[in-house]
């Protein structure tokens, strides 16, 4: 089973392309003209496998049988027991190798901390737990100082066996607390601390806790190891979306849904059995990345503090928006752009480190500020609505330029130019013989689409020359709008004038 866990352990650290080569060339000869890695001896390469985190040495391992045996090393894997357990390994006494203790115990402490939001193990440690307890996963816990679920009744032949400490100890700590059953009560800190005086330190529980593993079969932990890696980003995600404390329910929530297009048939059913998670993810970028396992650098704990940080910004950012003195949609507005904001500006930041609600706090500040300077550029939602498809809004928004918001002045103005060139009193006779779509291209609150800038009809046309000129300012771009617009127009007066003169046009008038 050691395989098994080691691939899923391999998973999490970075993907390098080293070789499976039973001879041990890891490198072609022409890379290395000089000396190759097996050519140095075993003491040389011991030393240098002491410096890698246990992860590159399972790595390192899995090239070769050499440095697979080299790797297996227990001072190595003692070292790293230590640093990643906190105590030292039982050498002396303790019926397992170091690797395997390790693989064991990372495995273990891994879906532990998780336990809240693994439902597949909640379910098995509720099934198993009651009288007479299972005593594989009651082992695991005695390692534990404090656990997530209810009490237990147990005998003093389990508490004996389980923690390794004998009646008589236990009587002397509760005298007179036996009941009927003969069964005594006791808090989890309690019998973990007493374990630990009994057996004289954390390090001789842990012993106590290996050797009754040693014979045992892993193969259940191992595949509980196996489904949280493939859903530990899910379930995290759905335990800290539905799982809050109750006062912080109804605000995440609320926060959470606040100003975002969503589908209420879907979010009906939210935090029920039938509830699609995945389409709650989606809402934000910031939790679709989460779901994705791209948050500080796929740590599913740390992208959760993330979360934490940033909806409590959102919390604050809401607070200072209702606050103002603003209708519905402006509202909605700053808060839906600030936070596209600050989602652009520290995307490649939340990727790979941590951020707090400070950092959050701070970014969405400027952020909020630019926000607003583009709406006064604006003077309005209809303007407002035009200028947001535009590369000069999220290049303000990014670098706060001033350049841009020239730019997006200069939209507007030109904008407004050909609106009120087509409402010019000599030009009435124009309105009625153009086209609905043409007409509204050619109103001020149309926005232009890139997509309609494609093809040969006159809807296009018209768009590629108005869009050019919009950008761009020239002249000659608006002169070929007014021709192109008196020359249809002139199309259709004459066409109908024919009609008009034809044998039937009484027919037809």
């Amino acid at each position: 089973m050691a395989v098994t866990w080691e691939g899923a352990v391999l998973e999490q650290s970075l993907s390098t392309s080293a070789g499976q080569d039973q001879h041990g060339d890891l490198s072609s000869p022409s890379e290395t003209p000089g000396k190759e890695l097996l050519d140095f001896s075993e003491e040389v390469l011991l030393v240098i496998l002491e410096w890698l985190d246990p992860f590159s040495l399972l790595k390192a391992g899995s090239t070769c049988l050499t440095l697979y045996r080299l790797s297996s090393c227990d001072s190595m894997w003692r070292h790293h027991f230590e640093v990643w357990f906190g105590t030292p390994f039982p050498t002396a006494s303790c019926s397992m190798r170091a690797k395997e203790a390790f693989r064991l115990l990372y495995m273990w402490k891994t879906i532990y901390l998780n336990v809240e939001c693994n439902p597949p193990l909640q379910q098995k440690l509720m099934e198993e737990l009651p009288h007479p307890p299972a005593r594989y996963w009651m082992l695991w816990l005695v390692l534990e100082d404090s656990v997530p679920l209810p009490a237990l009744r147990l005998t003093w032949e389990h508490m004996e066996n389980l923690w390794g400490i004998p009646q008589e100890e236990l009587e002397k700590e509760k005298r007179g607390a036996v009941d009927e059953d003969n069964v005594l009560w006791f808090e989890w800190k309690e019998l973990h601390h007493l374990a630990v005086l009994h057996h004289g330190s954390v390090t001789m529980v842990f012993q106590h806790v290996l050797n009754k593993h040693f014979t045992s079969d892993h193969s259940e932990l191992e595949l509980f190891f196996q489904e949280y890696r493939k859903n530990r980003f899910q379930w995290q995600f759905t335990y800290w979306l539905f799982y809050q404390p109750e006062p912080l329910d109804k605000q995440l929530r609320s926060i959470y849904l606040q100003w975002r297009p969503h589908c209420k048939r879907k979010v009906s059913y939210w935090g029920e059995p039938g509830c699609d998670v995945a389409y709650l993810a989606s809402l934000h970028p910031i939790t679709n990345d989460y779901w994705l396992g791209k948050l500080a650098n796929g740590d599913e704990n740390i992208g959760i503090q993330t979360l934490d940080s940033f909806f409590s910004m959102c919390k604050s950012l809401m607070a200072w928006i209702l606050g103002r003195d603003w209708g519905r949609m402006k509202r909605r507005k700053v808060y839906e752009d600030t936070l596209e904001g600050v989602y652009r500006q520290l995307r490649y930041d939340m990727h790979h480190i941590p951020i707090d609600h400070d950092w959050f706090w701070q970014v969405a500040k400027v952020q909020m500020n630019r926000v607003c300077v583009l709406l006064d550029t604006a003077t309005n939602y209809v303007n407002w609505r035009l200028i947001k498809v535009l590369p000069y809004y999220r290049l303000y928004l990014l670098s706060g330029n001033n350049v841009y918001l020239d730019l997006i002045q200069g939209f507007l103005g030109r904008k407004r130019q050909v609106h009120n060139w087509m409402h010019l009193e000599e030009n009435a006779w124009v309105m009625p013989l153009l086209s609905d779509e043409l007409r509204s291209l050619l109103e001020f609150d149309t926005k232009i689409t890139e997509d309609g800038l494609h093809g040969d009809s006159a809807v296009a046309q018209l768009s590629r020359v108005l869009w050019l000129y919009l950008h761009s300012g020239e002249q000659v771009y608006l002169d070929s709008l007014k021709t192109m617009v008196l020359s249809w127009a002139n199309a259709n007066l004459g066409y109908f004038s024919s009609e008009a003169t034809s044998p039937l046009s009484h027919l037809i008038w």
